[in-house]
């Protein structure tokens, strides 16, 4: 989670990472992403996305400038469907 009163080096590299998660998303890659509600330190965010391997996963995870450069932290949890409701989507 960025704190309140980040730097505007930190305001610079969450636009990045917002910039990336846009480009990944344009490509097909990224199915979702966006931040939880909450607006203490419980917030974080997530993004579910494609990839072939568990190591593509993690160069796609490692490559988010905010994960890069230390703002975000990131943890690869690999993830199966097992339900899809599409018409549930709003």
């Amino acid at each position: 989670m960025l704190a309140n009163g980040s730097t505007e080096i930190e305001s610079r590299i969450v636009s990045e990472h917002f910039d990336y998660l846009k480009l990944l998303t344009n490509d097909g890659v990224v199915i979702l992403a966006g931040p939880t509600q909450n607006t203490d330190n419980s917030s974080f965010g997530i993004v579910l996305f494609n990839a072939e391997t568990v190591e593509a996963a993690r160069e796609i995870m490692m490559n988010d400038p905010a994960v890069k450069n230390k703002v975000f932290r990131a943890d690869l949890f690999p993830y199966k469907m097992a339900l899809f409701g599409p018409d549930n989507i709003k």
